[in-house]
Formats: C-alpha cells, structure tokens, sequence
C-alpha cells in the first residue's frame, strides 16, 4: 500500500506539470467534441492526431491522448441523450432510456446522472490500474519469447471473437493487418519484402499512414455518403442534478456497472465495449420492475455509463504493462508509445516511471476536467450538434493532410493515406471493421520478433510453445476461445440453413 501511494504520489507529481496539465485539458475537450458529434470517433480523431504529438514529450503526448479516448466517452453520451444517437459504440445502451428521458424532460437530470456516475467509475478504475500495474508488470517480466508470442496471440483470438460481425472477416481482418506489418526490409536478412518494386516501400508502411487512411479518410467517406437526420431535443434541458431518489435508484447500478466495466474492459479485443450492455442485461434482470427499461428508467443511464467508463480506464491496463492493445485505440497509443521511441512492454514502469504513473495520474484529473467541463457548458455542446459534416469534413481532411506531410515531408505518404482510405471505405461498404486489421498490424511485427527469437533459442524446435507450460496455458485458452465461438455460429448457420428448406 505505502509503494501504491507513493507511486501515485509520483504521478501527480507529473500530471500537475503545466504543460501535462494543459495537454489533459486540451485532450478531454477534444475528446468530449468527438463524442458529441457522431461519426468521426476517437480512433479517427487519434490517428489524425498522432503526427502533432511529435512536437511534445513522450508523456504529455500520452496524457493527450489518453484523455481524448476516455474523453469521448462521455461526449459520447451527451449525443446518445439528447439526440438518440449513439455518438460512441458504448454509447449505444445509453440512447433507450437516456432519450427517453429526454423526451419527458428529464434530458438534464440525464446528462447530470451520466456524468456523476462516470467520474465515480473512472476514479475507481484509476486506482484498479494503479493496483494492478505492478504486479502485473513483474509476471510480465518473467516472460520469455515464446511466452510474448502466445500472450499476442491469444490477445488476436480475443479480437476476434470480441469482434463485431463476422467472425471469419475479423480473422481475414487480422490476418490482413499482420501481412501489412511485414511490408519493407527485413531487418534480420536485409532483403526487401512485398514491396513490389517500390522504393516507397522499402521502409515499409507507416503507422500513422495505415491509421489515418484506415480510420480518418475512410470514416470521412462513409460520412459523407450517409448524412445523418438530427433530432435534437427542443425542449429545456431543465435541472442537471439528480434528486435523492434519483441517487438512491442509481447508487447500486454505478457499483455494479463499475465492477462490469472494470474487469471487462482488461479483455483482449475491445471488451470494454461488452461492459455497458451487460450492465444493461444485469439491471434489467434485477429490476422489480424491469417494464420500466426502455421508457426512461434512470438504472438504465446509471449502469451502463459507469461500465462505460470504467473499461476506457482499465483498457489501459494491458496496454501499459504487456504492451499489448486491447482494442485499436490502445493500437494507436502503442504506434504514438514507438513513433517516440519508448518500447511498450513491462520495462515501460521500470524505464520510464514518469510515462507510466504520470498517465496513471493524469485520468483522475481528466475525469475531474470532464465533470468540471461537462455539466456547465451542455448548452454549446447542443448548438454543436447543429454543425453539418459537409462543413467539418473538408477541414479535418485538409489538416490530415498537411500532418501526415509532415511527417517525412514525402508527398508519397498523403498518396499513400488516400489509398488505404480507399480501401479502408471499401471495407466498411463489405462489412469488414478495420479495428481487427489495425491490431493485426501493431502485433504483426512484435509477434514476428518473438518467434524469431523463441525459434532462435530453441534451435528452431517449434515444441517450444507447448513446452513452456504458460506458453502452453495461453495457447489452449485461444484455442478454447475460437472453438466456444466458432461453434455457435456453425450451429446458427445451419439451423438458418435448414429454416430456409
């Protein structure tokens, strides 16, 4: 317990800095703007970002970025409230009793609610991955190769399955993403891969191209070919605080959509995204009066916005001490983490303890920002939801532009960007998600590195990783992951099948 506070200690010490101070600010606003205005998302957002952070420290880079991922989850519940849509995926749940609500004229009681109940779970999350940093840091460090290889790949059979959609096209996905990630020269022989002749290529494809075409250039097309109808609500937003009811049928909800969030949020493969609708499902269960639900019943907002907020939270905390990215924002941050020379791994608290429990500190204060930022300013937040995307668009693209220029001062790159932006939109219109190829692409090159060095060490023997008994351990589980959902989907096929004749 003395160490857990002293660390933390540590960590405020550097998230109080100005600069980081000023970096979180900047990051929740963003991220909060994201959120409320549906369709461009915090993936979009970071990976159009991810060329400015060259110009700050490894940390206040980190700090920005992180606040605008769990900065987006509250802005995302500011458009699920008000105008019923979702302005984030775990925003979804909100929008059947939060508009509701809205429509009785309850929308401030609502947004208040939301609000409240997200800076309660985000506080508890910051201390769950304080917590857990360090010991889970220290089982990272006895890993070996074949160890880091397995744990990747039953971080991609989480992905997977986790994966909204097809489960054969999220493994097409992956395996897409991991075939980009050996494009370029091979560092061990010197000889050229996949380039095809290019000498663009030979470098291999940049993260922040991928990203940004995958995710920036992509989204903007996919918006602009489907303009969303808003219905803002017209009534007052009326009182923002809940009343002692309000609290008493929320208290239980929170605590409960807290514990969800918390522990799904740590899964492989997005499952902070499962917390609110199985906090949903729980309340809903619970319920004397579950009739209720769906007509505006405050447990409803309560429940699955703490379980919202509480994976955004703990979905770092994978990320920080395995390097390994649950989902393809914790993607993002790995390539922001490279892209400023900083290995992601378990050496990250040893080697930079001030990266590390400065970010830790930082999601309080930026979970005390939203608060602060949220509840007083709901009025601008509703004109915004009034801005067309023909207007936003043209300007995001621009400024995506001029940053991945930036970059290498290579016009290849831009061409590059609008080329998987092409795809990427190609993607989406097939119901393929990028998300999975994105993952595939971070992990690609690290599982490469692995394998190599297991196969090197055991004088190329592949029994290795069955050998190892957590090597071992790892691999059944993914194996026990795919069956247990490949299984269903085979049966459900099947039984359509058999509907049909």
């Amino acid at each position: 317990m003395d160490a857990l506070i002293a660390n933390l200690s540590h960590g405020f010490s550097v998230a109080v800095s100005l600069s980081n101070l000023g970096l979180c600010f900047v990051g929740v606003v963003i991220g909060t703007l994201v959120g409320i205005l549906p369709g461009v998302g915090p993936i979009a957002t970071i990976a159009m970002l991810l060329p400015l952070t060259f110009n700050f420290d490894p940390t206040g880079a980190l700090i920005m970025l992180a606040g605008i991922y769990y900065g987006a989850q509250y802005g995302g519940s500011t458009t699920a409230i008000l105008i019923n849509i979702p302005g984030e995926a775990t925003s979804v749940v909100t929008v059947l009793d939060g508009h509701q609500m809205a429509r009785q004229g309850r929308a401030g009681v609502a947004l208040g609610t939301a609000a409240l109940v997200s800076f309660f779970a985000g506080t508890v999350s910051t201390i769950v991955v304080a917590a857990l940093g360090v010991p889970l840091t220290k089982l990272a460090l006895l890993f070996g190769p074949a160890e880091y290889f397995s744990l990747m790949v039953m971080g991609l059979s989480f992905a997977v399955v986790l994966a909204q959609g097809s489960l054969l096209k999220a493994a097409a996905m992956i395996l897409l993403g991991i075939l980009l990630s050996t494009i370029g020269t091979d560092i061990e022989t010197g000889e050229e891969r996949l380039t095809f002749g290019f000498a663009e290529l030979a470098d291999g494809i940049d993260f922040v191209v991928l990203a940004m075409g995958f995710f920036g250039f992509a989204e903007i097309l996919h918006n602009l070919e489907n303009p969303e109808t808003r219905d803002v609500v017209k009534g007052k937003i009326g009182r923002l605080l809940p009343n002692l009811q309000d609290i008493r049928m929320s208290i239980a909800p929170m605590l409960r959509g807290t514990g969800l969030g918390a522990l799904l949020g740590i899964l492989p493969g997005n499952g902070a995204v499962l917390g609110p609708f199985a906090s949903y499902a729980t309340e809903k269960k619970l319920s004397r009066t579950p009739e209720r639900f769906g007509k505006g019943a405050i447990e409803g907002v309560a429940g699955p916005e703490a379980a919202n907020n509480a994976g955004a939270q703990t979905a770092f905390i994978p990320l920080l001490t395995l390097g390994i990215p649950p989902n393809a924002v914790m993607a993002l941050m790995v390539g922001a983490m490279t892209i400023h020379g900083i290995i992601p791994g378990p050496q990250v608290m040893t080697k930079s303890p001030d990266l590390f429990w400065g970010m830790i500190a930082s999601m309080w204060i930026g979970n005390a920002f939203l608060l602060i930022i949220n509840l007083p300013l709901i009025g601008i937040w509703v004109r915004l939801l009034h801005v067309p995307y023909r207007l936003m668009f043209s300007a995001i693209l621009l400024f995506c532009s001029i940053g991945i220029y930036s970059i290498n001062n290579d016009p290849s790159d831009v061409l590059l960007t609008a080329l998987f932006g092409l795809i990427g939109y190609v993607f989406i219109k097939l119901g393929f998600e990028p998300a999975p190829a994105l993952l595939g692409f971070v992990l690609g090159k690290l599982m490469e590195e692995k394998l190599r060095q297991a196969l090197i060490i055991s004088r190329g023997d592949f029994m290795t990783f069955v050998d190892n008994p957590v090597s071992a351990v790892l691999l059944l589980i993914s194996v026990v992951v795919i069956i247990l959902a490949v299984v269903p989907a085979i049966r459900k096929t099947k039984e359509e099948a058999l509907s049909m004749s």
